[in-house]
């Protein structure tokens, strides 16, 4: 077992099995020394996060869908990389936010990724990310709220 993984049990994660995507795309792809992850899915240990922030969501749901993509974006790169310890730097997390119009949120919901990042990774784990505010994505996948997350992460290996 790496000492990323080891961290992650001691913080009573598991990282799960990958679950078949539902369109033409593969969960992570590396390019080089970097590693892109797919959108991923906001629910872990039989806990879907649906709904909207800033309606059916509060900002600590938000904060906890936001740290269940990044357990999934977690076993996507593993499935391409074999080992987390591989990862050098988190460089960015990129995320769109389904809230009402009037939830200003975002920022803080992504940040619970950020800080789940730096608790895993320490100085590795801080990076910059972008959140924004979708009020639907397509077939109901939706960002903090749905079964699914659109997060996009690039690992320096």
């Amino acid at each position: 077992m790496s000492r990323i993984e080891e961290r992650l049990g001691e913080m009573g994660v598991t990282l799960p099995n990958l679950p078949t995507p539902i369109a033409n795309y593969v969960p992570a792809k590396r390019a080089g020394n970097l590693v892109f992850t797919a959108g991923q899915v906001s629910a872990v240990e039989g806990r879907a996060y649906k709904g909207k922030l800033g309606a059916a969501l509060s900002i600590e749901d938000g904060c906890a869908a936001t740290r269940a993509c990044v357990i999934n974006c977690l076993a996507a790169i593993k499935s391409v990389i074999g080992s987390l310890d591989h990862i050098k730097q988190i460089v960015a997390v990129h995320g769109l936010i389904n809230s009402t119009q009037d939830f200003d949120g975002q920022a803080i919901a992504m940040n619970g990724a950020s800080d789940f990042l730096v608790d895993i990774f320490g100085e590795a784990g801080k990076l910059e990310f972008l959140s924004l505010c979708l009020c639907r994505i397509s077939r109901g996948i939706n960002g903090n709220g749905c079964r699914r997350y659109i997060v996009q992460r690039v690992m320096q290996l």
